[in-house]
């Protein structure tokens, strides 16, 4: 299905500000398709004037839908549909003739003008599934004539509100709850979803009758001279969104001022009962909280043991038993330093270039000569239990090439090449650690090998992260280590 920014650009005449505002409208129709249990289908004159385009379409949460198939990208002759032309020629909401029968079932249309900046860009049609009316409830008449209203403020170009941008998932819908006030900001009426938000905020009487601003400032706890604010933009005064939060309740209301005639006759209010929604997000936050403590925690204990075994190991005689300590000093570390990342995320993921780097300074401290390191592509953004076990391997891979390709007074290179690849179902890190060194003795066989880092390093690429390893001559001189590992894709 082509996009509305295509077909109009493709068929239309209109500019990119014109774009936008038809944009801001789609944004924003879900609200009058509810009210009016009615389809929508917005419709723009081709650029010849002979046709119109329809570029967006919407169905209704509260009734049946009148087309049983998408209508975007379908083009009309003009004069098929009068009514579409006397909306766009006479700039007016057009309501007259007789049901259409579509498949049996009977359908009122109306065309309403988009206006803006005094000109008319399209029309919406709006089509009532007649099948199934009945005698309105005192609901759907206020559900109707608050259709009404906003019908007349769209063909007056009052509507949608310019200053104003609505993220339709995270705003309170028709069917969460609404409240009707006059112009004097007392309600006329509260569905019984709007009531029933009300009474968890504390209200212990009806609605109907009370000042909206002042009742709702009265439930939410004394704040001096934002109550005052509060009020006002509760009585509906101008299009906000705000929340209050009373009596262990949360409730989010947005305000639509409704001005068909250019002179506001009162506000639509929709509000919706969010407290379990924000429960689980700050029990989200707590824990979020909770586990970057838990990895500070983690980081600081590791280079305690760190600390501890360098000490140890200044006191130890021996060589060879001085290196099996620094060896475990550097082991320790590099699992800290993805600790002390993971720390400092709001998620268990880290961007581990920054990590790859630290290792390689890390390990290059080590080097007997002037060898230099370097990382190549990126490594990207991995999951934790990724992220832990590739430094280790990382660090064992790097400290082994600096200790057995280079000797003391040798000058040289080891680069760290990372690339993300695969499918989405089949993310692969194909991760290259290459140096220019003295390269690998005869017979080296990395399977075979009784090292006790290629240990940790097969142990840890095959059995933990579910990949391959290899060593192998380079291509020209030193050795190649190979680590081709399954990850997630990033998004």
């Amino acid at each position: 299905m082509p996009s509305m920014n295509e077909l109009v650009r493709q068929h239309t005449a209109l500019d990119d500000s014109d774009l936008e505002w038809l944009h801001l409208l789609v944004s924003e129709w879900q609200l009058l398709s509810d009210l009016s249990f009615a389809d929508l289908v917005l419709w723009v004159p081709t650029r010849d004037g002979t046709r119109y385009v329809s570029v967006a379409q919407m169905r209704p949460n509260t009734g049946p839908t009148s087309y049983q198939d998408d209508m975007v990208g379908h083009l009309v002759p003009r004069g098929r549909r009068p009514l579409l032309d006397a909306a766009l020629d006479e700039g007016r909401i057009v309501r007259e003739g007789d049901p259409e029968w579509r498949e049996e079932v009977p359908v009122r249309v109306e065309s309403i003008p988009v206006r803006r900046d005094g000109r008319v860009l399209g029309v919406i049609a709006r089509n009532t599934n007649l099948l199934t009316v009945r005698t309105p409830s005192r609901l759907e008449l206020t559900y109707l004539q608050s259709a009404s209203d906003l019908a007349q403020m769209i063909a007056a170009g009052s509507f949608p509100f310019p200053d104003q941008q609505v993220d339709m998932d995270a705003s309170p819908r028709v069917g969460d709850g609404l409240i009707r006030l006059d112009a004097d900001g007392v309600v006329q009426y509260a569905s019984p979803n709007a009531l029933s938000a009300y009474h968890r905020l504390g209200l212990a009487s009806d609605l109907v009758g009370q000042d909206l601003g002042q009742t709702t400032a009265e439930l939410a706890p004394s704040r001096g001279p934002v109550d005052e604010a509060l009020a006002k933009v509760a009585s509906g005064w101008a299009p906000r969104e705000f929340e209050i939060e009373a009596n262990d309740g949360v409730i989010q209301l947005r305000a639509i001022p409704l001005k068909p005639k250019g002179t506001r006759i009162g506000s639509l209010v929709l509000l919706r009962d969010v407290t379990e929604l924000r429960r689980r997000e700050r029990e989200l936050i707590t824990k979020d909280a909770t586990i970057r403590e838990i990895h500070h925690r983690v980081k600081n204990n590791l280079q305690t043991v760190a600390a501890l075994l360098r000490l140890q190991a200044r006191r130890i005689e021996s060589e060879r038993g001085r290196a099996a300590l620094e060896e475990a000093v550097r082991r320790v570390g590099s699992i800290a330093i993805v600790h002390e990342t993971l720390s400092q995320n709001l998620d268990e993921r880290v961007e581990f270039d920054e990590i790859a780097d630290r290792v390689l300074a890390m390990v290059a401290e080590i080097s007997p000569g002037k060898v230099t390191g370097r990382r190549t592509g990126r490594f990207g953004i991995l999951d934790a239990e990724v992220a832990t076990p590739l430094s280790m391997v990382l660090t064992e891979v790097l400290q082994n090439a600096l200790e057995h390709g280079f000797r003391e007074g040798d000058t040289g290179t080891v680069e760290v090449s990372a690339v993300r690849g695969g499918t989405s179902k089949d993310a692969r890190l194909l991760v290259t650690v290459q140096d220019d060194g003295v390269g690998l003795p005869p017979g080296f066989d990395a399977r075979t090998a009784g090292n006790l880092g290629l240990q940790i390093v097969r142990t840890l690429v095959e059995g933990e992260l579910g990949g391959s390893f290899d060593m192998v001559p380079a291509p020209e001189r030193g050795c190649q280590v190979l680590l081709d590992i399954p990850v997630r894709a990033q998004k």
